[in-house]
């Protein structure tokens, strides 16, 4: 094993950390009996409970080794792997240094661990090669990553020769790109020493935009604009605003399980991270994605300026935005940054030479959105509709009359109509524990407790 891992060059950058090379010095110590036997099986272990602490954090099964090599190859971002996300295989003198990468990598999925496991008496690699999964549940693993390694996985051992082997992964690298942007669809950042980092947000929503109820010119909308931004056209930023719980996070958090498979990535960050966004930027304007930056519930104070570092990224700025860059934000207010009549009178009180400055300041950052769509609370007709539409959903068979009566003591007492009411309610009504309602046929009882002393029929 280490004489092949040392003849990687474009992929040889591992780290001196990392499970394979651990395993090749290993290895190599045990071929040249440089260490104690116990040390060797000690330290064989140790990296195989890493592999096994890489499996469950990632949902690999069946062949665990494999999954690691496949794991590797989707995630090292090298010249190679970069240059074909961008374009895709090309002529070029780098494909000769990558199929040799790509030979020692198919050699590590078929290799023998028999000798090594014979003399140390050890059976953990036939353990991991035959490896069944306890079963868990999807929020529990990176169940988006897992499903792509495993399936890549499969093809790269069943490939029947190295040509093929060069063919899979490039193709790969094409369609869904390299590294943890690749295989997420989500992120939020991270500031470090070393900078900007990306944390994969593992489990998403998985809401539609035909999930939500209602709303149809908006996300009408909201889909036109995001369609034109993948398909390389003039986009816009987007603001979505208006009264709570109406679904506009919802309706952006949509857009990346519509549109993942055509390119689409979301960024989310937070008001305290404005003064990180050109440095976010950086790190994704050559890559080949699409990236929406996704700023939810954007509320500015009077006395807080973060707002200034997010104009200066959305228009102002000396570099031009990258045309693979949108940001989405949803607000409860239009404006965004809160006003007071202080405003309307900061020439006499603050001294400002012309008074519709400060407003101007203000109204600046909203402006800078060239998509704002509304989202307003429902009427009752609407809000009854959603109701109806929910609980068909979810299967409840409660008589409509009934239904949508308790939704209305349900709104009165709830913060009133909208769609996250609506869906508060169905969850109540389709709570599994105690049912609210009981009866049959199309009669519908409130179930009662006995008053004390009453004789329970």
């Amino acid at each position: 094993m280490d004489q092949l891992v040392s003849r990687l060059l474009l992929y040889g950058d591992l780290g001196e950390e990392a499970i394979l090379s651990k395993l090749a010095a290993l290895f190599q110590a045990w071929k040249g009996s440089s260490m104690p036997r116990q040390t060797l099986v000690r330290g064989i272990y140790h990296q195989v409970k890493g592999l096994l602490d890489l499996a469950t954090e990632y949902g690999f099964d069946e062949n665990l080794w494999q999954n690691y090599l496949t794991f590797l190859l989707m995630t090292n971002e090298n010249s190679f792997s970069l240059i074909t996300e961008r374009v895709g295989a090309q002529d070029g003198s780098v494909n000769h240094f990558a199929r040799n990468d790509f030979r020692v990598f198919r050699a590590l999925f078929h290799y023998d661990f028999s000798a090594v496991e014979g003399d140390l008496n050890l059976d953990c690699f036939t353990t991991l090669s035959h490896y069944k999964a306890i079963a868990k549940h999807g929020r529990r693993y990176n169940q988006n990553v897992s499903e792509k390694v495993r399936d890549l996985s499969r093809r790269l051992a069943a490939a029947p020769d190295d040509e093929t082997f060069f063919r899979l992964v490039t193709e790969h690298y094409r369609q869904y790109g390299v590294g943890m942007l690749g295989l997420n669809k989500a992120f939020r950042i991270q500031s470090g020493p070393e900078g900007i980092g990306f944390i994969p947000i593992y489990n998403t929503d998985k809401v539609m935009l035909r999930d939500l109820v209602g709303y149809e010119s908006q996300k009408a909308q909201l889909r036109h604009n995001t369609e034109a931004f993948l398909a390389g056209r003039s986009a816009n930023n987007a603001l979505l605003y208006g009264d709570a719980g109406t679904g506009k996070s919802s309706s952006v958090k949509a857009l990346i399980n519509e549109y993942y498979d055509q390119g689409l990535r979301m960024i989310e960050i937070y008001k305290h991270q404005f003064r990180d966004l050109s440095a976010v930027i950086a790190k994704v304007k050559n890559r080949n994605y699409r990236f929406i930056i996704f700023i939810d519930d954007l509320s500015i104070e009077e006395n807080e300026v973060e707002y200034k570092f997010l104009k200066a990224v959305i228009e102002g700025g000396v570099e031009t935005k990258p045309d693979n860059i949108l940001l989405y934000a949803t607000s409860n207010r239009r404006n965004l940054i809160r006003e007071t009549w202080k405003d309307r009178a900061d020439m006499e009180h603050e001294n400002d030479v012309h008074h519709s400055d400060t407003l101007e300041e203000k109204l600046s950052l909203s402006a800078r959105f060239g998509v704002r769509i509304n989202y307003s609370i429902p009427n009752r007709t609407q809000f009854q509709e959603m109701v109806r539409t929910l609980a068909q959903r979810q299967g409840l068979t409660v008589p409509a009359e009934v239904l949508l009566a308790e939704a209305n003591k349900w709104e009165l007492r709830h913060g009133g109509v909208s769609g996250r009411t609506a869906q508060q309610f169905i969850n109540y009504m389709g709570g599994a524990s105690a049912p609210a309602f009981a009866g049959s046929g199309n009669q519908m009882e409130k179930r009662e407790s006995p008053s004390p002393g009453e004789a329970s029929i």
